[in-house]
């Protein structure tokens, strides 16, 4: 190889601390480092990736922070227990039954921990231009826009924007500053607009001020981040929603029927 071909080949910019802890949490997000499982000691790490011990302690440090990892200075440092989840937002889009909770809080707890939802903000709001997009909304047309953040065991996991079209939810419940019993795909359904389909566009993206700020994330790992259109009878979208959650800490589980021609 010659020195210009050195000099195009790829390399990771990264500093090594935190390639370091790249590679150490995906092997955690895999499973290969499983949930109570003891990181490889110090001595291992500096051997494995021919770093200083001070490199390999900033590298653990992120992990902390990140909290996929616990441990002091000088004691073992392990995986932490259920820190990650796996959604299957298919779980939680069908209508409550009566009496039920809204189906996120009971799909969350599915795993243990206490699941709740905050309301942040209910109003009429020009929406972003790819969620008006998907309710055909003129550039200058609002909807009505419910904010939440959701939370498992007092720890925020997603920030959630829904946006409604106005002749579909004022003067109704969904316009209303409050919760709503069952959840918004219960109250569209008793109001005559069943949910029939649902489709996401999932991206990772670096957050944004009021998102890192909402789910207190650590540095600048990417948030998941899922647009949601939900269509009723005759193909009409009656829901738009934006849900962030951190990248580090969820995947997204769909199941698919292949279609036989």
């Amino acid at each position: 190889m010659t020195v210009r071909d050195a000099e195009a080949e790829p390399r990771d910019p990264r500093s090594l601390h935190e390639r370091i802890a790249a590679d150490l949490r995906d092997e955690i997000m895999s499973g290969d480092l499983a949930p109570g499982a003891k990181v490889p000691s110090t001595v291992r790490l500096k051997e494995r990736f021919e770093a200083s011990s001070a490199t390999i302690q900033k590298a653990l440090q992120l992990l902390k922070d990140e909290g996929l990892v616990i441990g002091r200075a000088g004691a073992a440092v392990t995986v932490r227990e259920h820190r990650q989840r796996t959604m299957r937002p298919a779980a939680y889009m069908a209508p409550a039954g009566k009496g039920e909770r809204f189906r996120w809080l009971a799909e969350a707890e599915r795993d243990g921990g206490r699941a709740r939802s905050t309301l942040l903000e209910v109003a009429e709001a020009v929406p972003p231009a790819d969620v008006r997009g998907l309710l055909t909304l003129r550039d200058d047309e609002t909807a009505v826009l419910r904010r939440q953040i959701l939370t498992i065991n007092d720890e925020p996991v997603e920030l959630v924007a829904s946006y409604y079209p106005v002749d579909v939810a004022r003067n109704t419940a969904v316009a209303e500053n409050r919760k709503i019993r069952g959840g918004t795909p219960t109250l569209l359904a008793a109001l005559g607009f069943p949910p029939r389909l649902s489709v996401d566009r999932v991206s990772a993206r670096i957050p944004t001020q009021e998102q890192a700020t909402a789910l207190r994330l650590p540095g600048n790992l990417p948030v998941l981040r899922t647009l949601r259109v939900v269509y009723t009878d005759d193909e009409r979208p009656i829901e738009a929603t934006v849900m962030v959650k951190a990248g580090h800490l969820y995947e997204l589980q769909y199941d698919f029927t292949p279609e036989l021609q």
